[in-house]
This record gives C-alpha cells, structure tokens and sequence, in this order.
C-alpha cells in the first residue's frame, strides 16, 4: 500500500489560476504563486489529500516550453514561494507532485542558447534530436531540429543521450532537496523514450521513498508504460472520453466496456494497472460544457471516484464552470479564478457538496482504492457495480435516465447497506437489495462498519441534496409547503375568497357579494385543522379524476402505490420510500416514469 493508491487530486494550472501573463519578460514583479495559498484549506474540505500543479518552472509562454528547471516561473514569484507553498502542503498532509516537462524544453533553455550561438562547434549540438546545418526553422535559425506537436518554440531532447539523462536525474533530485516534491506527473509521456523513463524510474525508485511517476498517455495499451520499470500510473484518456459520450447518449455500454478493457489490462488487478482518473484538465474541454444535462456531472464524477484508478478533480470544475477551447488556444480552459468567490461553494453548490462527499467515501474505504471491481447490472441507462477487498463491500448505482430507476443486484453477501447520499439504508432480501435511484443520479452504498468510518467526524451527510439540478428549487417547494401557516392561509384565503365571489356573483346575476379575508382565513383554517386530525392512507385514498399535475401529494403516492402493486410485492420499505416523499414535482415525474 502506498499514499498514491490513496490519493484523491486535485489539479492545479498555477499560471492560469493566478491570473499571471500569457508571455514571460523573465522579471518578477508579482509572488503570485502566493495567491493558491488560500486553495489550500478548500482542497482540504474536499478531502483531497493531493495536488497535481505545474508547469511551474521559467518558461516564456503557456509553461511547457521550459527556460529554466531549477527556477520557478517569473511570473509566479521566486524558489521561496513555492518551498513555502510546499511546506504549508504538507502541514496540512498534502502530497505534492509536478508537472515535469522532460520530453522538450524552449528556445532560451541554456543548452539550446549556446548551440544557436555555437551552431556547429557547441557541445550541446547533441542534446537534441536531428539537428540539421543545412536546413532551417520557423524561426530562421539557419539550422533544423525535431520539434514537439510541430512548434519550433517546443525543441525535442535527444533522450538517448547520456548527458541528457544526467542532466534530468539532476533536476529531479534538485527538485526533492529544494522543495520537497513527492512525484511527477510525466508530460507527453506517450512519445518518451522507454530507456529514458527507465532511468528516471531508477532516480524515483533511489530519490525518495514511495515517489509517485504518473504519465501523459492517451491511447494503447497502457501497460506498456505502467509496471516495475517504467511508470507507477498512466492517465486514463479512454475512461475520460467514454465518461461524457456515454452520459450524453444514455449508453453506459460504452463506460463499462471501458471499464472491461483497462480491467482486462490489469490482469483482473486493480493495481495490475493504475490509473488517473480525471472528468477534465487544461488540456480537454470542461466537463461542464461537454455534458448535455448538468446533473450528469455528478454521475461522472462517482465514476471518478469509484471505478479503479484515482480520481482528479481539475480546479474550478467541483463549482460546475465552463471552458472551451476558442480558435485554437487553450487559455479558456485554464481562467483565472478568486477562490473568495467560492467561499461557500462546499456547502451551498450541490456539485462541490457531492465531490466533498466523494472524497469522504474514498477515504472512508479501502475497497476504493485496492478492491477488485465485478459488474451488477449494466442497461444503456443505468449501471451498478461493487468493488470489494477482503469482506469489505461497496455498491455502486447509477442512473442516467430522466426517470426514477429501480434496481435489483447482488446484495453479496451483506445484510444491511447504508448510503452516503441522504439518510438511505436498505435491507437485503433473499440476497439482493432493491432501491429507487432517482433521476440523473447515483447512490453509493456501504456497510455499517464503513459508513461508520464515512460519518465520523464528518458533517451532515443528509445535507446532500439529491445531486439534481433542479435540487434547490424542490427544497424551495419544501420550505413554502411548511411554513408558517398564516402565509399558506392567507394565500389559500385569497384564492378562495375570489372563487367564492365568482360563484355568489352567478346565482346573483351579477350581484357581487364581498367575501372578507378573515371570514375565509377561519374556514380555511378549519377545514385544515380537520384534515389534519385524520392520517391519509395512500392505499386506500381513492384520487380525484385529474391530471397528475392537479393531484395532491397523497393522490401522487397513492398512484405510485398502485403501480408498484401491479409489478408486484409493495414492502413497508418501498411503502416508506413513497410516503418519504413530499415533494409534488417529484412524484408527478416519479408517477408518469412507469410503463
């Protein structure tokens, strides 16, 4: 077991959220590295326990054009800053790992300056790939080069190179005694050199106990990159395009077979293959512009959070932002965000609330981060899974139809299960377990010993609003339907009085009779002081003849009684859940969701 198969990230891209330049003049005017300090505390409520951030280190543009590896960016502030970013971390037990730019480096890093100034007669002639004197670049240098993506500003290192790997070992050890760093997010890790890595792997393996190496992977077959060699971790490109394409077509096909494949890769292990799990980063579109309806963010982000892999979460995305890429440049993804402006988002964004859960789930159990995963129940629209380690099980339900879903899976083996989205348990019967998801959302279930673990210390865990877009606006319905009755009274009243005048002035052709307010207050408030003394019961209700949307709530539960009966047994549990509901728009979409 290591932190990193533990870790719960979050992603940082410090010269965008600082707000800092777009080009580099190479002098420090502002520390605005100091400015993420403040983060800190919000990625801590989060229950995150790691940091993805960088590129840090001297470059003259988006970051991935490396000047300078032993100094941090000029536009972020000095080697001071982040030494103290870096201690507050790990105060707050808060692991740190960088981006490390090793496949290419920019046209004022050192080595490059001299051999434009040298050409031929520079020692660092062979630090880089195919120089060429007889050729040319963007740039009118009078020589060639191989460059990265097809920008001369990216220059490709030759990492063949003995003293390029020296080199790079340098900087990484530089990096563990200056800052402290405890892993490093290989950039365009698909396109390295596998001796390369292997050198790095062997700088990681001696720099600092249990260092984390996660690479840039996009497509193969990702153990090619992840086992004892090469990388710890790759990023899980695949999972990440199948997260929104499946959610947006209703096809969680596309997920699970995901899910199978990489699965398959692991050799049925959930640390066979070790992934990073992410919903967006600076590179790919916010998932919050690429998904058709905003409550699947959620769903998306428990897949994160319970499929094998650890999960990411890209800053500013937990608060739903939007970002896409504009005319070729990426700088919308990566905006520039004042957490002040989101002081109270843990509490009163239903999106960072859920996150905030999450991570308390994954920390909660260990089944998370090392159990192996087996399929329930897979349809286009809903899915359910459980990862299990040793007895420790934990069952995931997801629902992406417009509809409420009932789901009937595999209990295995556990009695009882507590979920940690509102105050939900349920009982197996017979070895399986039933349960209504509401639409567009998820439920995770555990059992006692682990939602022990999930509640301790933890607050409020009902709060949690169903994780529905339309979440507030119910709870609005909520508070009006049990307020104070004098406003419920003297609206009622108002309406009756209207209605009473209406019908006095028919029988009296036209004769209008003034009803008053307080005369009908006290026969409205009557007429509900009798209604009540006596308890409704739904299963023997008889409702009115009317739409759905005319019914009162108790003529709701009554139909959704009705029709659960006619597909079989109703148990009190599934009674409760019915009557449980008070909420009008809610059971109307619940009623019309049977066929």
């Amino acid at each position: 077991m290591t932190w990193f198969d533990e870790a719960r990230f979050y992603h940082i891209y410090p010269l965008g959220l600082t707000g800092a330049p777009h080009t580099n003049d190479y002098v420090l005017k502002e520390h605005r590295l100091r400015n993420i300090f403040p983060w800190v505390h919000h990625i801590k409520e989060l229950n995150c326990n790691a940091i993805y951030i960088g590129p840090l280190f001297e470059s003259v543009g988006h970051g991935y054009e490396t000047t300078d590896y032993k100094k941090l960016d000029s536009r972020l502030g000095d080697n001071q800053d982040l030494k103290d970013f870096m201690a507050l971390c790990h105060e707050n037990k808060i692991r740190v790992i960088f981006d490390a730019v090793f496949n290419h480096v920019g046209r004022d890093f050192f080595a490059f300056k001299d051999l434009k100034e040298n050409r031929e007669g520079s020692k660092y002639r062979d630090w880089f790939c195919n120089v060429n004197f007889y050729g040319n670049n963007y740039f009118n240098d009078g020589f060639s080069y191989d460059n990265w993506g097809g920008d001369d500003g990216l220059v490709k290192l030759n990492q063949r190179n003995p003293e390029v790997k020296s080199y790079i070992a340098e900087v990484i050890c530089y990096w563990v005694k200056e800052f402290d760093v405890d892993g490093l997010r290989l950039d365009a890790a698909d396109v390295l050199d596998f001796d390369y890595m292997k050198a790095i792997r062997q700088v990681a393996n001696e720099v600092k106990k249990d260092f984390y190496l996660m690479g840039e992977v996009i497509h193969g077959d990702y153990t090619r990159w992840v086992n004892e060699e090469h990388l710890h971790a790759v990023t899980n490109y695949s999972m990440n395009k199948a997260l929104w394409s499946g959610n947006n077509e209703h096809n969680f096909f596309e997920i699970a077979h995901t899910q199978r494949r990489n699965y398959d890769m692991a050799g049925q292990n959930p640390l066979g293959l070790r992934l990073y799990n992410f919903a967006d980063n600076h590179d790919v579109e916010r998932i919050a512009s690429k998904v058709n309806n905003k409550a699947h963010q959620m769903i998306i982000y428990a897949l994160c959070y319970t499929l094998p892999g650890v999960p990411s979460i890209y800053y500013g995305s937990e608060f739903g932002i939007e970002g896409r890429k504009e005319k070729g440049s990426d700088w919308n993804l990566r905006p520039e965000l004042n957490i002040e402006d989101y002081k109270d988002a843990a509490s009163k964004n239903p999106l960072t609330h859920g996150i905030k859960i999450l991570g308390k789930v994954r920390e909660a159990s260990l089944a998370l981060s090392y159990g192996g995963y087996k399929e329930l129940l897979l349809t286009n629209r809903q899915y359910a899974y459980r990862r299990r380690l040793d007895n420790e099980n934990v069952i995931v339900l997801l629902n992406n139809d417009d509809n409420p879903a009932w789901f009937n899976v595999d209990a295995e083996g556990i009695d009882k299960y507590f979920g940690c989205f509102g105050e939900v348990s349920v009982s197996a019967d017979n070895g399986r377990i039933n349960i209504e998801i509401p639409a567009n959302s998820c439920q995770i279930l555990m059992p006692e010993a682990v939602f022990k673990r999930f509640v301790e210390d933890s607050e409020a865990v009902a709060a949690y609003v169903d994780h529905i877009c339309e979440a507030t606006e119910a709870a609005v319905d909520h508070i009006c339907e049990t307020a104070a009755e004098e406003i419920v009274e003297n609206e009622i009243a108002e309406e009756t009085e209207e209605a009473v005048a209406e019908e006095i002035a028919e029988e009296t052709e036209g004769a209008v009779e003034e009803v008053t307010v307080e005369e009908t207050e006290e026969a409205v408030t009557e007429e509900i002081a009798e209604d009540s003394e006596a308890e409704i019961d739904i299963e023997t209700l008889v409702p009115r003849n009317v739409s759905y949307e005319e019914m009162s709530i108790e003529e709701l539960q009554h139909c959704i009684y009705e029709k659960m009966r006619n597909n079989g047994p109703v148990t009190p549990e599934m009674k409760k859940t019915i009557t449980d509901n008070v909420y009008h728009d809610s059971l109307v979409n619940w009623v019309k969701s049977f066929r």
